[in-house]
């Protein structure tokens, strides 16, 4: 599929996120993963609202925000119809930003849910980063983010980035042989962002994800995440079903 909805897959569209996501189509991506200006909260609450409509079922939310702002941002996602499920500290040792105690050491990632994802290969909750600022101001680490995507993706998935500042996570879906769909409102900051993807190296070769039939998963497609959760589900309804995985 090179399309979704409206748009070609695998392109940073220039303009307002609320009004270009009206073409996405209901049900239709595998993962939201952005960072959108910390201070406006209601930004925050239109992702979660977005993101209940076009995420598919048992599908995941990840977003950077404030820390000074988590309250208010939690609530906002809450608002918005997704079920929190972590926060994930990003560490920035010698780099960063200053609250009132002093020097701050680490960025905010949260995770919210719409239903309920199971992230696969298993990752801390804790990632070391860094603060190199080239691209965009707030840029983040690719690194990091390529961990996270792919315990959150598989090769046929479809991310969401609606505010891609400087194009992180296009370059990194880039790298891993994702596709995506990426928004920015700044005209200048888009190009840029262009233009480190188009200077972004793809995989030479992509694994394709297997589970092992010992009881030890080691990576899952997102079909076979959703049986893992379909089988649990039943079973917490008393209902006896097989595990289609193979595991006893």
């Amino acid at each position: 599929m090179n399309t979704l909805g409206d748009f070609d897959l695998n392109r940073i569209y220039t303009g307002d996120a609320r009004e270009l996501a009206r073409g996405i189509p209901d049900e239709s991506v595998d993962l939201i993963f952005t960072d959108p200006v910390y201070q406006n909260i209601d930004d925050y609450r239109w992702l979660a609202e977005i993101a209940a409509r076009v995420l598919k079922p048992d599908r995941a939310c990840l977003t950077f925000c404030g820390i000074g702002y988590l309250p208010e941002t939690l609530d906002a996602l809450q608002s918005g119809g997704l079920d929190y499920r972590w926060t994930m500290p990003h560490l920035t040792p010698g780099t960063g930003g200053y609250c009132d105690m002093g020097p701050s050491r680490w960025m905010c990632c949260l995770w919210f849910d719409k239903g309920y994802t199971i992230p696969s290969p298993r990752l801390y909750d804790v990632a070391f980063t860094s603060g190199v600022k080239d691209w965009h101001i707030w840029r983040k680490n690719p690194t990091a983010l390529m961990r996270m995507m792919n315990s959150w993706t598989d090769d046929a998935s479809i991310v969401l980035d609606p505010f891609t500042g400087g194009g992180t996570v296009p370059a990194v879906c880039k790298m891993l042989g994702r596709n995506y769909l990426a928004f920015e409102i700044d005209p200048a900051v888009a190009d840029l962002a262009r233009e480190r993807v188009a200077n972004t190296q793809p995989p030479l070769f992509v694994p394709v994800p297997e589970a092992s039939r010992n009881g030890v998963v080691t990576c899952l497609t997102m079909a076979e995440r959703s049986c893992i959760i379909r089988t649990r589900e039943k079973k917490h309804a008393g209902t006896d079903v097989p595990n289609d995985l193979g595991d006893e």
